[in-house]
């Protein structure tokens, strides 16, 4: 008779998913030289993906497992869905405004503010997706899933973009790109390209699918009666199968993160669901959680790490001092250029050890905060 496992209100596997992949996160964030870095570590040019690229879609999956086991007993209980709700909203407000205070931080010039952003697009997918689950059953969500999948696919392969001409899947002639441009004007976009966002509006609804993978993910491995080895086996099928029709896909609606394409979808989010199941069987069915313990003191204060990294960083650009080389830098590459790169012959060692630095320096403030019992919740 196999030994089933009880429903835990909290999976330690998924703080250590989580962990991970903002550690991941901040080292991919925040190189020691944008100039030199391994190409692991730097996004995809356009079509196609690197290591680096599954970051994103990987935390939002994480997002949809999350907020089931938060609102499960809420949904099992019966509760009026409308203070719930209300929740649900503030948390994602919340998340949405971190995101475009980031964007005006130190300047806070409103003018070119951008508005979407990484942030941003979590709070949606969060909202979104807390909504469905919270409102329809596993198989109508999995119906929502194929329906945003197709529909996207659709919109973008099908649908002339106005002004521009056929349906386009090129940077700045897309449908989505065009949509960005006409809501939120050029001057809101993300700087770097200023014609079009790899966090814009559009592409948050097939966003949305990658949470909603996470969504039923959690609900398979909540589903009551089951035994470790057909959770493990069902996540796993499932991560497979999702793998294989992302790369068939590939061949029609290339794998792409700046669209978010379906293919994408799959493809991420059956690779994030091969991950859950495997840390999942580490931690939770054999207990091997101590090697997992640096990742866990990230997972469970993601957002703040995340967060002040981002501010921390801009604050360290507003002080200018002098480079080895007589050239005026900020704080941050002023400490890198004097203290790290002059001790590396290869200069994408030099910057990864940059980032490893930092990584290792959030890890002791972390780790001091979770020792003290400080986590905190948007």
């Amino acid at each position: 008779m196999p030994v089933l496992i009880p429903l835990p209100t909290r999976l330690f596997s998924l703080d250590v998913f989580r962990g991970l992949t903002v550690m991941a996160m901040i080292l991919v964030n925040n190189p020691g030289d944008w100039g030199h870095i391994y190409p692991p570590l730097e996004h995809a040019t356009w079509n196609g993906w690197t290591p680096t690229d599954l970051i994103f879609p990987f935390f939002l999956f994480i997002v949809g497992v999350s907020l089931v086991y938060a609102l499960a007993s809420a949904k099992a209980g019966g509760r009026a869905p409308g203070p719930v709700l209300a929740q649900v909203a503030r948390r994602a407000a919340i998340l949405f405004a971190l995101g475009v205070f980031t964007s005006l931080y130190p300047h806070f010039d409103f003018s070119t503010v951008r508005i979407m952003g990484v942030l941003q697009r979590i709070a949606l997918v969060f909202l979104g997706c807390s909504i469905i689950y919270l409102q329809t059953s596993w198989r109508m969500q999995v119906i929502l899933l194929v329906m945003i999948l197709l529909g996207y696919a659709a919109l973008m392969q099908l649908v002339p973009v106005p002004g521009v001409g056929p349906a386009s899947l090129e940077p700045t002639t897309n449908l989505g790109a065009w949509l960005d441009r006409l809501i939120f004007t050029e001057a809101h976009l993300w700087k770097t390209s200023r014609t079009w966002d790899p966090e814009g509006l559009l592409g948050t609804l097939p966003a949305m699918g990658t949470g909603l993978l996470g969504v039923l993910a959690a609900q398979w491995l909540r589903r009551p009666g089951t035994c470790p080895s057909t959770r493990l086996g069902g996540l796993a099928a499932a991560g497979a199968v999702a793998v294989g029709l992302g790369q068939l896909w590939n061949n029609w609606f290339p794998i792409n993160k700046a669209l978010w394409t379906s293919s994408y979808v799959l493809f991420a989010g059956g690779l994030a669901l091969l991950l859950l199941a495997g840390l999942y069987w580490l931690c939770e069915v054999r207990s091997y959680r101590r090697w997992a313990a640096p990742a866990v003191v990230y997972g469970v204060n993601a957002i703040t790490v995340f967060f002040l990294s981002a501010v921390l960083s801009r604050t360290f650009s507003l002080f200018h001092l002098p480079g080895p080389g007589g050239h005026v830098v900020g704080l941050k590459e002023w400490l890198y250029e004097w203290g790290i790169a002059p001790y590396f012959a290869d200069p994408r060692t030099a910057s990864l050890v940059g980032g490893l630095v930092l990584v290792a320096i959030w890890w002791g403030i972390l780790r001091a905060m979770h020792v003290r019992g400080i986590h905190v919740k948007v």
